[in-house]
């Protein structure tokens, strides 16, 4: 078998190791590739695609995000806007060091691996990719998504919620923002100004899954509600959109 995944996460395993992994946020980084090579092969599993397609999307998940170990060595910061894009820095690691070997011998599948990772937190997809590339591109994509939504809710809101205030609670949502929610239109993150707007950037994602399994995978672990309710909401109009919003990422989750 050409993709060996006991031996690549063996060499993960191996790589992560010259990170302090008693600290929290590399520890949580391990937690998370791990959950999503989990979620990668449930939904390779449901769409009933073959042995090799199912190693290749758990090989891509287990090294989606790589590129965060470095990115918090030198930035210590996982936030990409002020650092370095991740997924970039990933594919640095992987293909212009040349560690992609150390988790996979033949180069048939490098093509399919870096389009994956590249894609995988941009806001869309890239234009032009072959079925087979565009395929492993939406399952990396909704598994990291899902595992992203149980991190948020295990997390306090102050570890999340990145934007410094005195008074979360009181917080309004930016007009814009709640438009374009409501339009299911892609966030412009450039207009994110509270708190409140992060939380809808998460409410957000529901926009963006490729594949029926995994919105179901979402409403059965009740992230949404679990989101939403991470905060105590003192501003009554900010408190009223947020149960609007809640709704509406429910009913289009069950469509």
């Amino acid at each position: 078998m050409e993709i060996n995944i006991l031996k690549a996460k063996e060499a993960f395993k191996k790589y992560v190791q010259k990170y302090d992994i008693k600290d929290e946020k590399v520890l949580l980084k391990i937690k998370h590739t791990y959950k999503v090579v989990e979620n990668s092969k449930k939904i390779a599993e449901r769409l009933n695609l073959s042995e090799e397609q199912k190693n290749l999307a758990q090989l891509i998940a287990l090294l989606h995000d790589i590129g965060r170990f470095e990115q918090l060595r030198i930035y210590n910061t996982f936030v990409d806007s002020m650092s370095v894009n991740h997924a970039e820095q990933g594919i640095k690691v992987l293909f212009e060091e040349n560690r992609i070997r150390d988790f996979i011998k033949t180069d048939k599948y490098d093509n399919i691996i870096n389009k994956a990772i590249i894609n995988h937190n941009r806001s869309n997809i890239e234009e032009g990719l072959d079925e087979e590339t565009l395929l492993q591109a939406k399952i990396i994509r909704d598994s990291d998504k899902i595992d992203i939504y149980r991190v948020i809710t295990e997390e306090k809101p102050e570890n999340v919620l990145t934007i410094k205030t005195d008074d979360m609670e009181s917080e309004k949502i930016t007009d814009s923002i709640y438009k374009q929610f409501m339009k299911k239109e892609k966030l412009d993150y450039k207009n994110i100004k509270t708190n409140m707007d992060i939380i809808f950037t998460w409410l957000a994602y529901t926009y963006d899954f490729n594949f029926s399994k995994s919105k179901q995978e979402v409403m059965s672990q009740e992230f949404i509600d679990k989101i939403t309710s991470k905060v105590e909401y003192k501003d009554i109009e900010t408190k009223q959109k947020i149960e609007i919003a809640t709704k509406q990422a429910k009913i289009y989750l069950n469509e």
